[in-house]
């Protein structure tokens, strides 16, 4: 008997037949106990600097599925094809009768999954493998699991070790449950996908199955396993957020904590950078895309932050202390941090100094890089020449980041983010949003069902137009049924009154281009206020009620945010015409989205919100449905009361 099995065995651990039979069958496995032994073996060997991975397919010979370096600061790894370099959004299939909203598998492809279930057991019984335990989630929220890799793929079980903290074997604990295990099998994605990124779920009663059939991590080490979290939570009533969330801290002391949802690439990452400050020390707002134009701003000194979490968070019940805040917790043991922003030295200090001189070996993707040298995040892999990879990557072990809090937070702020194309008379489109919108609780809750993946998203496959991702902004990710999670979500905006809802673009705000600086200065200006209250004329109903309130003025440390990037009407390029176009675009595209919300379990709430956007409500009709409290301030508890007595 392996001495794994004995182990196992000893701590009366089960594991289902079939796995031990693909390990008892294979050529030969070794398990892993930490991150740096699959380093090690992600070139074949510490000795080795550089490797190939690659399968002999059939019909088409040998095919390179990725090229791999060890560097100074870690590993590197390089797909041949730019379409692995990005996440596919269509590789989820459903290969199980449990109830679910998702494609079955055998309606996506025509066959049963059992066939196929059986040749990729086959296929790994022929290789090396590489075999370790994680635990997919943190601080005991979430479940353990085995992961089953080729040996010369140890890069991507390298990367799944960082994402869900890998657990030796002997420091299991007695009666460990297994929720989830994860085959992973490139070679099938030439012989049955035509080449494309499939990953396929199938929930048993006994554990979540995954079968990943590429070796991005993007769809499987960390969207699958998002996919096991959020399959737990829909079973006990609760949700891992798709979020990223920083404690900030102004000049003058006040603590404000910011939690930013939104599709890919609607700016979670973005929330941890600092702001970038010109030459001559001022800050660039935006920059005229028609008549170059731009415009800065003086900030004396920005606010300092502590991250809490980059893409994933915790909402469960044992966080929450019932006082209206909602309470997070980051869901990962590591960050999969997209460094398409960065593109010389200097664009991020911080990210640099962490992956220059990690204080661990680091995980790097699409990023150019040459064996024994120091890989750098502003030389990104190109696509074709003159044409950068728009998704580089690294993957940041969460205890290398300064000042990073491990402790849940009450939220203050829940903002949301979606990318927006430059938006003019001419060229109508839905970047209408000004620097930042407050949304009331009922509105807040729609740009969750709606999520607008938006305008050229740089993570993933996609036309460049705006798509929905779902429910949540996670829905790509999650197993089971959509309005289960529209009533989680809605059940949790209600019962948080005193969490702010505010929505932020980036990219652009009508025909200014700002990259993401609306939510930068958005975290500014909002610390800067603390618990102090807008005035009452400082905000009105915006011209598009799905934008909940716009604000009227603003001024940070002095410097006045001109009117035209609050209110987009006001920009002579967009006007009263291109605005209300733009509005029109996104009025149909809710439209078309809610429609899928309407069912018989959707909470009664839900529907009038919802019936209330089909019929075009007003935004103080939002606001009515389920009242905010931002009117008084942001956490002042006498407001709060106030406001409670007003709903009973």
């Amino acid at each position: 008997m392996h001495d794994l099995f004995k182990l196992l065995d000893d701590k009366h651990i089960e594991i289902p037949d079939h796995i031990r039979e693909v390990l008892t069958g294979c050529t030969g496995f070794r398990v892993y106990g930490t991150t740096g032994e699959l380093a090690d073996a992600a070139t074949g060997g510490r000795e080795n600097r550089e490797y190939v991975v690659k399968y002999k397919v059939p019909g088409k010979g040998e095919v390179t599925e990725a090229y791999v370096h060890r560097v100074k600061n870690g590993i590197a790894v390089n797909y041949p094809e730019p379409y692995m370099r990005r996440r596919d959004p269509a590789t989820m299939a459903i290969a199980d009768d449990q109830p679910s909203d998702k494609k079955r598998f055998g309606e996506k492809y025509g066959y049963a999954f059992s066939s196929l279930q059986e040749e990729t057991f086959q296929w790994l019984q022929a290789q090396e493998l590489a075999v370790f335990f994680y635990f997919a989630g943190r601080l005991g929220v979430g479940s353990h699991g085995l992961a089953i890799v080729p040996s010369n793929a140890a890069f991507f079980a390298m990367g799944l070790s960082m994402l869900q903290a890998i657990i030796p074997p002997d420091e299991l604990k007695e009666g460990t449950e297994l929720g989830s295990v994860i085959f992973v099998a490139p070679v099938f994605r030439h012989t049955h996908f035509n080449g494309k990124q499939v990953v396929v779920h199938l929930r048993t009663d006994r554990m979540h199955e995954l079968y990943a059939y590429n070796l991005y991590p993007g769809p499987s080490a960390k969207k699958g396993l998002y996919g096991v979290l959020l399959t737990q939570g829909e079973k006990e009533g609760w949700i891992t957020a798709h979020c990223s969330a920083v404690q900030s801290v102004s000049p003058y002391d006040n603590i404000t904590t910011f939690m930013h949802e939104g599709a890919s690439g609607g700016g979670k990452s973005e929330l941890h950078q600092h702001i970038v400050r010109e030459p001559d020390g001022r800050v660039l707002l935006g920059t005229n895309s028609v008549t170059g134009e731009e415009r800065l701003i003086t900030i004396p000194r920005f606010c300092s932050f502590r991250p809490v979490a980059d893409d994933m968070a915790f909402c469960h019940p044992s966080l929450q202390r019932n006082d209206g805040k909602l309470r997070i917790i980051d869901a990962e043991n590591a960050w999969f941090v997209r460094v398409d922003g960065v593109t010389q030295y200097g664009d991020d200090p911080f990210l640099e100094k962490v992956t220059i001189h990690p204080g661990k070996q680091m995980l790097f993707l699409n990023i150019e890089s040459n064996p024994g040298a120091t890989t750098l995040i502003w030389e990104h892999i190109e696509d074709e020449p003159g044409k950068r990879c728009p998704n580089p990557r690294v993957i940041l072990p969460r205890d290398t980041v300064p000042n990073v809090i491990d402790k849940p937070v009450s939220v203050d702020i829940r903002s949301f983010g979606i990318r927006t194309p430059v938006s003019s008379a001419d060229k109508p489109a839905y970047g209408i949003i000004g620097m930042f919108h407050i949304l009331p609780p009922a509105l807040a809750w729609l740009w969750r069902l709606v999520s607008p993946r938006g305008h050229n998203n740089p993570s993933i496959v996609s036309t460049g137009s705006m798509e929905s991702e779902g429910v949540g902004s996670y829905w790509p990710f999650a197993t089971g049924r959509r309005v289960i999670h529209a009533n989680i979500l809605l059940k949790q905006i209600i019962e948080t009154p005193r969490t702010t809802f505010t929505l932020v673009p980036n990219q652009y705000i009508g025909v200014w281009k700002v990259g993401f600086k609306p939510e930068l200065l958005m975290r500014e200006y909002l610390t800067r206020r603390g618990v102090a209250r807008l005035r009452p004329d400082q905000y009105q109903p915006a011209r598009c009620p799905l934008l909940g309130y716009e604000l009227n003025y603003m001024t940070l440390e002095g410097s006045k945010i001109p009117s035209r990037f609050l209110k987009v009407y006001n920009q002579t390029e967009v006007g009263l015409e291109g605005y209300d176009a733009g509005a029109e675009q996104l009025k149909d595209f809710f439209r078309e989205q809610l429609l899928q919300y309407l069912q018989p379990d959707l909470l009664q709430t839900g529907k009038r919100i919802i019936d209330a956007c089909l019929s075009d409500a007003t935004t103080d009709e939002y606001n009515e449905l389920v009242p905010m409290t931002y009117q008084y301030s942001f956490n002042d508890m006498d407001s709060y009361e106030r406001d409670q007595e007003f709903m009973d």
